[in-house]
C-alpha cells in the first residue's frame, strides 16, 4: 500500500484536495450565505488547513510541523473557499437584486442594461 504514505499523490488529492478542498468550498458558500465579509476565509483556511495537516500526521505519519505542506494545503483550501465564495456571492447578487444585476458567468454579473 504504498499510496497510502504521506508523501505520495493518492493521499494528498484524497485527504487534501476532495475532503479538504470540498469542505473549504462549503465553507466558502457558508460565510457569502451568510453574508460575511471575504477576509474572514483567510483565517478559517488557516484552521481548517491546520486540521487537515493534522489527519496526514495521524493517519498516515505525515510530518505535522513542515511549513512547506501547511502552505499548500492552505493555497489548495484557500483557492476552493474563494471559488465557493464567488459561486455563491454571484447567486445573492443575481438573484436578490435581479432588477440591478444580470449574471454574465457562473462566477461574475455585470450591472443589467436598461
Amino acid at each position: 500500500m504504498s499510496w497510502l504514505s504521506d508523501d505520495s499523490l493518492g493521499v494528498f488529492l484524497v485527504l487534501t484536495v476532495i475532503i479538504g478542498g470540498g469542505a473549504a468550498f462549503l465553507a466558502g458558500q457558508g460565510l457569502a450565505r451568510s453574508w460575511k465579509p471575504f477576509w474572514r476565509i483567510f483565517f478559517y483556511m488557516a484552521l481548517l488547513a491546520a486540521a487537515i495537516r493534522f489527519f496526514h500526521y495521524a493517519l498516515f505519519d505525515g510530518n505535522l510541523l513542515a511549513p512547506y505542506y501547511y502552505l499548500v494545503t492552505y493555497a489548495v483550501l484557500l483557492a476552493a473557499s474563494c471559488l465557493g465564495f464567488r459561486a455563491m456571492r454571484t447567486t445573492q447578487m443575481v438573484t436578490q437584486y435581479r432588477w440591478l444585476y444580470e449574471r454574465t458567468s457562473p462566477l461574475t454579473w455585470r450591472d443589467r442594461q436598461a
